[in-house]
């Protein structure tokens, strides 16, 4: 009799230790890499699958399986990693969108990649729909931000903007219907979504490139050896144009910071004010490689300071975003935007304004150019069709006293 329950209790070992676990389960598992870091997923998230067939009615089926207790620990996870790492709101749908890959690849089911994205969000606390045009799944968020490339639609007095367009390409709404999915749910009402970037995730260091800057002052080249970090241009690729207070204030990363603003104090140790701004003016004009939108995207794209840093081309925009930057990090100026039909420009308060300034709400604003034009323009000085043009004021940096 011994020898029988021996022989049982074996067995019933040897299941326990060669029984396979399921595939979801292995990869609850596993720990989900985020820019550099690693996150371990909590074990028991409940994986549902869609078919092809995508309405409605499947969609309520779906996020009824979704919608159990066992999902909350991975929302739970993602919102922790929020706070320690004080993500903004861009930052996190990043997370987000990295989450859902991992439990339903993009390349295998779109829609259902989409419907994960949706699902966590919406569990995040934010106001997030779908809806459908033709036969696209569009995902939307309540945002009140100023938002100028892509869809949005207008619910009960509130904008909703479209997060993933970028995979399906332009949509003609004035030929297509916008069909939204009304998923009832008790509980508050979601909060509004922002895409303002106010710091940037301290990247491991061993992932940031080097990169040379080099540009021609007073006749002597300065050169600066920065470090970049190639996992910015994956954060902004489908970052909407926004309004330039929004994009204006994104701050550098902290090594490309550390690399870039105390060598370019060292050098500016000494100079008058005007002087250094000058030779920002400069810098920003001919260390970096002039290319239009079109030329390097293929469409309109604003680039964060950053950004620039990162990319071999820019243009007006891109350069009056870290000429910005750099002037008020430096010296903490009044500035205005200059927004003309064709260009884009930066005026600075001086304590006396140099050349032919701009009046506007009680100060001088002398003109610095940081693009590249046909002439060398010194401080105070616009191209001669330029000098008058009607241009609005796009933005009006006043720092706090």
């Amino acid at each position: 009799m011994k020898t029988v329950v021996m022989i049982w209790t074996l067995a019933f070992l040897a299941v326990l230790v060669f029984t396979k676990p399921s595939q979801a389960q292995q990869q609850e598992l596993l720990p989900m890499t985020y820019f550099g870091d690693t996150l371990q997923l909590p074990t028991g998230v409940k994986t549902v699958s869609i078919s092809s067939l995508v309405n409605d009615s499947s969609i309520r089926a779906f996020y009824n399986q979704l919608n159990q207790p066992t999902m909350m620990p991975l929302v739970e996870v993602l919102m922790k990693y929020k706070e320690k790492k004080q993500l903004d709101d861009w930052l996190y749908y990043q997370l987000i969108r990295r989450t859902a890959q991992y439990f339903s690849p993009k390349e295998t089911n779109y829609q259902q990649y989409t419907l994960y994205k949706w699902f966590l969000l919406r569990k995040s606390g934010y106001d997030a729909q779908l809806a459908f045009a033709d036969k696209h799944l569009l995902f939307y968020v309540q945002s009140n931000d100023n938002i100028y490339d892509i869809p949005l639609f207008q619910k009960e007095g509130k904008q909703y903007v479209c997060l993933n367009i970028h995979d399906i390409g332009s949509i003609d709404f004035s030929t297509v219907q916008l069909n939204k999915v009304n998923i009832d749910e008790a509980g508050e009402e979601g909060k509004s979504f922002s895409y303002k970037v106010n710091q940037l995730p301290d990247f491991k260091t061993t992932v940031y490139e080097e990169k040379e800057l080099v540009f021609q002052y007073k006749k002597k080249e300065d050169r600066y050896s920065i470090k970049v970090d190639p996992f910015t241009a994956r954060i902004f690729k489908n970052y909407p144009t926004v309004d330039f207070a929004s994009y204006f204030n994104i701050p550098l990363s902290n090594a490309s910071y550390g690399s870039l603003i105390p060598a370019l104090k060292k050098k500016l140790k000494g100079m008058r004010q005007e002087k250094g701004v000058e030779y920002l003016m400069q810098f920003t004009r001919y260390a970096f490689m002039y290319a239009d939108d079109e030329q390097n995207f293929g469409k309109e794209k604003r680039m964060s300071p950053e950004q620039t840093l990162l990319n071999d081309y820019s243009d007006c925009d891109d350069r009056v975003a870290l000429f910005y930057y750099l002037v008020k990090e430096m010296y903490n100026l009044p500035m205005i935007v200059l927004l003309y039909p064709t260009h884009v420009t930066l005026a600075i308060a001086f304590k006396k304004p140099i050349g032919a300034a701009v009046w506007h709400n009680g100060r001088h604003y002398s003109v610095c150019e940081p693009t590249p034009q046909r002439l060398d323009l010194p401080m105070g000085s616009l191209m001669p069709e330029l000098a008058n043009a009607h241009f609005d004021v796009a933005y009006e940096y006043i720092p706090i006293q």
